[in-house]
Parts: C-alpha cells; sequence; structure tokens
C-alpha cells in the first residue's frame, strides 16, 4: 500500500510531539457489522483472525459486553454516549413522529469527535456512518448530520447502512460522494489488494489517516472511528479469502457450532453450568441447497478475514508512526448474528455467460444499496442457488447459520437477548492496559466508551453544546479503572428495539420479545443462555425490575413503546372504511386512520413512475400486515404480507425510465402484474388482507416496517408521478 511507504519518508522528517500531547492516548475504536459472539478466532470461532488474537493477547477481553442489538441505534448510542432513543434513534433511519424515533442525531447530544475537541483531539472516521436520513442531499444543509458536521476532521466511507461492497452506495471522501472506481486519492496502486473492496478500503484509508496525521499534526492526539460493514450482507469477498475456507464448513451447523462451544468453554469466556448448547432447529438448516449455504458460511468468514487482515494493516500503521503503545485500542461489534431472510427468497438464476448489460462509467455514482448490475455490465441475481461472494451476487447467510455465530446464546439482531446484544470487547493499550491475555466479566454497554474517551483523554464533557442548546448527560461509566484491574459501578444497564426490550441489574436481566410479549426473567450468573425464565418463580422481583424498565422508557424517550409499528385500538376503530378511491402523488404519506381499509376486499393500484434505480413505489403497513410494490432488482414487484408471511410476484421484465405499473388481486388472491398494460406476472397469493395494517401508506418509499425484504424506507430511485388504488 502506497500510504504507508510515502509517508513514512515523510515522517522521518518529523520532529518529536511536545510531551504534554504525548501524555494524553490516541483512542481507536473498531466496529464490525452483523457478527456473533462466537465469531473471531480469540472468543471461540474457526475464523482465523490474528490480529484480534494479537489484540487480545496483549490486553484485556471483556465477556459480558453489550451493544443495543441493532445498527443505527448502536452507532448513535456509540458515538453519544447515550441510550439511542436519547439521541433520536430508537428505530431506524425514518421519522416516526416522536422525539426518541426521529432518525437523526439530536442537537442536545455530542458526538465523541465533539466531546474531545475540548482536549486538543483531531477526530477521523473509516468506514460507515449511518444516523442521518439525508442520504440524498440537495444541498450543504442538508449534510447538517454527516460526519464533518458532527465533529471529525476528515471522513471516507458510506452515509447509508449497506451496499455492495464492490460498488458501494452513497461512498464519501469528506463531505462529497466519489466513485469507487473515479477516486484520485484511492487508485488500484493504493489499494491493498489491487481492486476495490470497500473493507481494504476502510482499513486503507484508517492506514492513511494515521501517517497523515502524524506527519500534518503530530503534536495532537487523535480519535479514530473505524467502522467496517463486515459481515453484514450482501456475502461479498475477494476470490483469494473465500477460497482459504472451501471445505471449512462441510460438516455442518451443529458439528460447527459444537466445536465453538467447546473452544469458549476452553478459552474461559462461558461456562458449562451457566450456559446450554442447545440443539438448531431442523427447519433453521438448509437441505436441499446446502452446497449453496455451506458456500455462504465459507464468504462469511472471508468477509471477517479480510477485516482482520485491515485491522492488521491498522496496527502496522500505528507501530511505524511510532503511536502504537500509547493508543487505545478497542474492539466491538454492532450487533449480535444476522437471521434475516435477505436474498434468500426463491431459485435463483445462472450467471450469464457473457455481460448482458452495458458497463458503467468509472464515475456513476452507485443509487442503490442493492445495484442492479456489477460494474461489467452483469446483473446482480439472488435467490438460492446463487454462489455469493461475486460483485453480481446479494445474499444473506441466514438464520442457520446466525444460530452459529451466537453461539450458545438465543436469539439474534433486532431482539434483546443475549444473542442480539453481546458482543466482544478487546481493550488494548501497552503503555496502561498491563493485564495482558485476561478475561474481565464486568457487564459493561456501549455508553461506556464515551466516558471512558473522556476520561483516559482529559476531555471535559460539555454541558452546552450546538449553539448553546443543552446536552444530555453520558450515561455510561468510565472502563478505565478495568484496565487497572480495579472494579467499576454497577448500575442497571437497559434496552429497547421495535418493542424488544430488556434491563440488567447485577445479575437479573428481565427480558421480553415483542411489544406485547411477556417479561421472561433469567439469572445471567447461572443462565447465560437464557433456557430457565424464573418470573413466575420470582415475580416480585420481576415486577421491580420491570418498573425500573419503565421509569427508564418514560426518561429515555423510549415511550411510546415502537411507534408507527402499533397504534392503540381508537386508531384502529378510526379505519377508512368508506374511501373507495384514493388518487396520490409521490411523497403522500397516509396515517393509519387514512390509509385504505383492505381487510377482506380486492386491491387495484396504478402508478406512473420514472424509474432510475431500486426503490418502494407505494406501500401500505409493515412486517405483520401490508403490501407493497416495488423496484428490486431493476423488476417491478408486488409483495402481501399477511400474519408476517410474505408472498411476492416478480416482473419478468426489467423497467427503466417513464412506465406505468399496474397490479390487481382478486378477491380470492387471483394476482396480476402490468408494465404498460402488458402482463408481465401473473401468480395466486394469499389474499385477501385478514387485518388492517397498522402502519399507514407512503408514496415512494416505506417509511414504516418495512413490508418486504428491504431496509427501510428504500426510498424509489426515481420519481413517482401519481398513484390510483382502488378497492
Amino acid at each position: 500500500m502506497i500510504f504507508r511507504s510515502t509517508l513514512s519518508v515523510a515522517f522521518g522528517l518529523l520532529v518529536l510531539a511536545v510531551a504534554s500531547a504525548a501524555e494524553k492516548p490516541n483512542i481507536v475504536y473498531i466496529m464490525s457489522d452483523d457478527m456473533g459472539y462466537s465469531d473471531i478466532e480469540c472468543y471461540g470461532g474457526e475464523i482465523s483472525t490474528p490480529n484480534l488474537n494479537m489484540l487480545a493477547d496483549g490486553g484485556i477481553r471483556y465477556t459480558q459486553f453489550y451493544n443495543t442489538g441493532r445498527c443505527c441505534p448502536t452507532r448513535a448510542s456509540l458515538l453519544t454516549g447515550l441510550y439511542p432513543h436519547q439521541a433520536g434513534i430508537g428505530h431506524m433511519m425514518e421519522d416516526r413522529g416522536f422525539d426518541g424515533y426521529r432518525g437523526e442525531l439530536n442537537r442536545n447530544c455530542v458526538t465523541i469527535a465533539e466531546a474531545l475537541k475540548s482536549a486538543g483531539y483531531r477526530a477521523y472516521l473509516s468506514g460507515k456512518w449511518h444516523v442521518t436520513r439525508e442520504v440524498r442531499p440537495k444541498t450543504d444543509a442538508d449534510k447538517f448530520n454527516w460526519p464533518l458536521q458532527r465533529g471529525f476532521d476528515r471522513f471516507y466511507g458510506t452515509i447509508h447502512g449497506a451496499g455492495s461492497f464492490f460498488d458501494p452506495n452513497t461512498l464519501t471522501r469528506d463531505n462529497q460522494y466519489i466513485s469507487p472506481l473515479a477516486d484520485p486519492a484511492y487508485t488500484v496502486a493504493h489499494q491493498s489488494n489491487g481492486t476495490f473492496y470497500y473493507t481494504d478500503a476502510i482499513a486503507d484509508q484508517a492506514c492513511r489517516f494515521i501517517h497523515e496525521h502524524r506527519i500534518q499534526t503530530g503534536d495532537q492526539p487523535f480519535f479514530l472511528y473505524v467502522s467496517f460493514t463486515a459481515a453484514h450482507w450482501p456475502m461479498h469477498a475477494l476470490p483469494k479469502d473465500i477460497a482459504k475456507y472451501t471445505g471449512k464448513y462441510d460438516e455442518g451447523y451443529a458439528a460447527v457450532r459444537n466445536a465453538r462451544y467447546r473452544r469458549m468453554l476452553e478459552l474461559g469466556l462461558i461456562t458449562e453450568d451457566s450456559t446450554v448448547n442447545w440443539p438448531i432447529a431442523d427447519e433453521w438448516k438448509e437441505t436441499e441447497f446446502w452446497e449453496w449455504d455451506k458456500h455462504n458460511m465459507e464468504v462469511y468468514a472471508a468477509m471477517i478475514d479480510s477485516m482482520d487482515q485491515g485491522i492488521g494493516r491498522i496496527v502496522e500503521s500505528l507501530q511505524d508512526t511510532d503511536q502504537f503503545d500509547n493508543t487505545l485500542i478497542c474492539f466491538f461489534q454492532d450487533n449480535g448474528g444476522c437471521a434475516e431472510n435477505y436474498g434468500r427468497g426463491g431459485n435463483g438464476q445462472p450467471r450469464a455467460d457473457a455481460p448482458t448489460l452495458p458497463p458503467l462509467a468509472d464515475d456513476y455514482l452507485q443509487p442503490d444499496m442493492q445495484p442492479k448490475q456489477s460494474r461489467d455490465g452483469y446483473p446482480v441475481r439472488t435467490g438460492k442457488g446463487v454462489m455469493a461472494g461475486g460483485a453480481d451476487t446479494y445474499i444473506g447467510y441466514g438464520r442457520g447459520w446466525a444460530t452459529v455465530s451466537n453461539t450458545p446464546f438465543r436469539e439474534y439482531k433486532h431482539y434483546n437477548h443475549e444473542g442480539g446484544i453481546s458482543t466482544p470487547l478487546i481493550a488494548h493499550w501497552p503503555q496502561r492496559i498491563k493485564r495482558a491475555g485476561e478475561l474481565d466479566s464486568t457487564p459493561g454497554h456501549l455508553v461506556d466508551l464515551m466516558a471512558t474517551a473522556v476520561d483516559v483523554g482529559g476531555a471535559e464533557y460539555p454541558a452546552v453544546y450546538h449553539d448553546g442548546k443543552p446536552i444530555k448527560p453520558m450515561e455510561g461509566v468510565s472502563l478505565a479503572p478495568t484496565f487497572d484491574g480495579k472494579s467499576i459501578e454497577q448500575r442497571a444497564i437497559y434496552w429497547e428495539h421495535e418493542g424488544n426490550r430488556a434491563i440488567r441489574v447485577g445479575n437479573d436481566k428481565l427480558v421480553a420479545k415483542g411489544a406485547n410479549g411477556p417479561w421472561e426473567l433469567y439469572d445471567i450468573s447461572k443462565d447465560r443462555s437464557e433456557q430457565n425464565d424464573l418470573s413466575s418463580e420470582m415475580p416480585e422481583r420481576a415486577e421491580e425490575l420491570a418498573q425500573m424498565w419503565h421509569a427508564y422508557a418514560e426518561r429515555a424517550n423510549v415511550l411510546p413503546l415502537n411507534p408507527g409499528a402499533k397504534k392503540n385500538a381508537a386508531d384502529r376503530n378510526a379505519a377508512n372504511r368508506e374511501q373507495r378511491r384514493f388518487e396520490l402523488v409521490g411523497g403522500a404519506d397516509l396515517g393509519g386512520e387514512s390509509a385504505p381499509y383492505v381487510v377482506g376486499r380486492p386491491l387495484s393500484v396504478e402508478a406512473q413512475v420514472s424509474v432510475d434505480g431500486d426503490g418502494v413505489v407505494v406501500a401500505q403497513g409493515g412486517t405483520a400486515h401490508g403490501w407493497s410494490l416495488h423496484i428490486r432488482d431493476g423488476r417491478p414487484v408486488f409483495c402481501a404480507t399477511i400474519a408476517g408471511k410474505r408472498e411476492s410476484m416478480v416482473s419478468e421484465s426489467l423497467v427503466m425510465g417513464d412506465c406505468k405499473i399496474r397490479v390487481s388481486v382478486g378477491r380470492k388472491g387471483a394476482a396480476k402484474l402490468f408494465v404498460d398494460d402488458k402482463v408481465v406476472a401473473e401468480s395466486a397469493i394469499a389474499w385477501p388482507m385478514t387485518s388492517q395494517p397498522i402502519d399507514g401508506l407512503q408514496v415512494g418509499q416505506d417509511s414504516g416496517g418495512n413490508v418486504d425484504d428491504y431496509e427501510s424506507p428504500n426510498p424509489l430511485s426515481g420519481k413517482v408521478t401519481k398513484v390510483v388504488i382502488e378497492l
């Protein structure tokens, strides 16, 4: 990589940094995406992570550290030291009408980058941002919550939360969108593996920041936030890394999981008397397409391996610039393993023998989370049998492997059981941490990382900021005493996401799945796998913890619980039963009481659109009940979701530019999809709707719960001129 060799020469001309600055450590926070507790080698996994192992051997591994269970809330919590609702991001990147759910970092919080300014730190970010709705800014003012506007001095990465590793959307350098193939600051000569791969790019740019900082402002300490997108779907990796894991998973889900469990016991991360390696349900395992799903895990492993290689280059850059010994490095994850079914529906198509679409220009800015085509002209494919890894695929690794990732814990990303919220935490700082290779069972949470940075950096956390706005106090406590083997204040730790909720006080954890799910009580010291619910045996303790959680929810902007996905009975009774025809324009947003009443009724939808890429044309409802007309992989799709079960009808034809898309669904489920009055799909689907969708209706996006297998709000790349709905 040219950054290191070129900049190291310049570094030789530097004078030594002043002593007062040298006393303050550099702080490097490294976060991975959608990985389970047991994935990395030093936490029990079989995936090769020698550089994380090295940091663990020279530092501390925390065994009971927690995130928030989902990408955006975790990033908000990490950056601000607050619980996510307090920062305005209780759900994802949409405004649900309440202060805890605005989908934007608010101005009553500060980021770590902003807080450390008082101590003279410069701040850098390489990787995923995902704490603003503004992914299509029309003016610079729309970038008010981009990294440079929230305290960072330099930024390279993506504003949006997911995308191709070979052609990421919203790729940005500082404050400007760039193309991965037309970035003069990151050419083939700069790329560690001679090609653009986003995991490499994140690490390479972090190395560049380290070297340039030492040369340009070496008398200042720095904060570097490295936010990898590995191993979030799609399963994309370089062939050389995939080859390392060919055959690694031939023995199947259970064998890999059992081996991980044994290693975790040997490492002392868990105990046999407090965990249960419960069997994976047969319905979570892929049988008919086993060779395909085995390969998905091989690619997943390759993604993590590549990330570890990048972490090794970051460590080497710190060593090359004589900054390693006085740098606090922390590695952690944003949520547990991901059981989302993205890209796994239906049977996929084989790769064409040659490109069937025109290649994209080098300066083309990718608008879509899931591109319609690779840069060289191959259509992007999903579905069972499509072998993941390359740029023309877009697939997740599924529930079976997510269960392996979360060994031996329950549930996944989204949920507040241990599998959704448990993360490794490795802390390494040679100049301060002398507990080399030790384990620490102190319960902690991401909110503690702001407090830790402020503490070790000698910063003053502000009471007011952003032109005099009051700043909420930090929720976390500094982990610095644990670096020396001392204890820290034990307090309640809280969670909520999508109605899933939890509180932990000491060893007692109260947790519920879903907004209407009952509370479950567990003694984590004896049952971290959450198999023995004690709520009926200890009702008074359960009630005490429930009251503590409700007090937290009231003060921390959590309530109302899961807004936009749950309405009260009065809202449901106010359903719009009389209106049978709706004429809407792009951007229309009807609340639940104004949206079409679809229970027991046939449905006709006609949309005049100009299509530039994928996204939602019109959608009503959410993950439990609803319907959506959207564009996926360039093809119109109609999806109906009833009681959580999705059925989709996909066009045989691609669409682009101006067109009319129409769908008709009869009372008994006979459905047809038309493009410009030509039938492009015909199917029998589950219909009519049996319950009125709680979420409202939106044109041009799906800002409630996602009806189909996409990430809300999934706005249409293009324009919706008019939508007519008839019942």
